[in-house]
């Protein structure tokens, strides 16, 4: 995906091929998964061990989140009580840009007082997270917890434990 426009053909990918798994061919269903994505209340579940992982980065990186999501992620983060871990918040909903656009990169570099050649993306979605923080100059790595990513060639964690691990030699 390419000019700056979110990547809805990752979820229509991916969800095409999840129900031609579960041989459902059901489009009008596939669709409302794929809208589905644009709502942070969907994405509440965090891992045992995120806060504590991020405090402990914290102490030695600035670090904040940028999120393609509907302007409520800050709520999101609160409600996980995991937002107070982050120096910055940058919601697509309430910048008016969303990844891989680099606008929204720029705003988050802006709010940590940050440069691009001297901060770290970690994000999920190839297309989306690595591309975009790439093209606004920023280093990258794959948040692949399910291995996806793993022939790539591309930096990339499973874990925010093995983030942690790896952190100076991704820097």
């Amino acid at each position: 995906m390419s000019h700056g426009k979110s990547d809805h053909g990752f979820w229509h990918i991916f969800y095409t091929y999840l129900l031609a798994e579960l041989q459902l061919h059901d489009d009008d269903v596939r669709d409302q998964l794929v809208s589905a994505t644009r709502l942070s209340a969907n994405w509440g579940e965090i891992r045992p061990g995120t806060r504590e992982a991020l405090l402990r980065l914290a102490q030695h990186y600035g670090i904040a989140v940028i999120s393609n999501a509907d302007g409520k992620i800050t709520a999101l983060l609160q409600k996980n009580k995991i937002a107070d871990c982050f120096e910055a918040i940058t919601d697509s909903g309430l910048v008016g840009c969303e990844k891989p656009h680099p606008a929204i990169f720029q705003s988050a570099l802006q709010s940590m007082k940050a440069s691009p050649e001297n901060s770290l993306y970690v994000g999920d979605v190839y297309s989306v997270d690595y591309e975009g923080s790439t093209k606004a100059g920023m280093r990258a790595v794959l948040f692949d917890v399910c291995g996806a990513y793993r022939d790539s060639g591309k930096p990339r964690v499973e874990s925010l434990e093995e983030l942690e691990e790896k952190i100076e030699n991704l820097l």
